[in-house]
């Protein structure tokens, strides 16, 4: 549950936000950003994740001004530590309401990736994608303030 005043919690999401989710997978997208982009991924990612009939992997998803750090709930272990400059979307998908996806670039190879998460309500689907919003926007407020400083 999350308290009504959460978007006023700075000092909260500079340490990271922790969010339960469950993992679906990820797909190649052209672009970086964009609506009808972001939801045919994201229905992409539902169709292959019901059709391997396997059980999602639940993570646990930090948010900060960061980036995003993915764990695996089980062991813990470290699965991908994002940057917020490679995030360049995110949503709550419009058709899965349930659904959090963000598209960010591989390090390594520099394909653009849209990855998707199933939340147990869709007040949580929009909240993580709020709090990854007001991330951006603390990162944003650094950044600027690093180049004046």
């Amino acid at each position: 549950e999350l308290p009504e005043n959460w978007t006023d919690t700075r000092e909260t999401l500079l340490e990271g936000m922790l969010f339960r989710l469950k993992y679906m997978g990820m797909t190649l997208v052209e672009q970086p950003k964009g609506e009808e982009l972001s939801a045919a991924a994201v229905k992409r990612i539902v169709a292959t994740a019901k059709a391997s009939g396997k059980k999602l992997q639940k993570v646990t998803l930090k948010v900060s001004p960061r980036g995003i750090v993915l764990n695996d709930s089980g062991t813990n272990e470290l699965i991908e530590n994002i940057s917020i400059y490679r995030i360049s979307y995110c949503t709550a998908d419009k058709i899965h309401d349930k659904v959090f996806a963000y598209i960010a670039q591989n390090q390594l190879n520099e394909n653009l990736e849209c990855h998707a998460f199933l939340c147990t309500k869709r007040k949580m689907a929009q909240a993580v994608t709020l709090t990854v919003a007001q991330a951006f926007k603390i990162a944003f407020e650094f950044w600027q303030a690093s180049k004046e400083g």
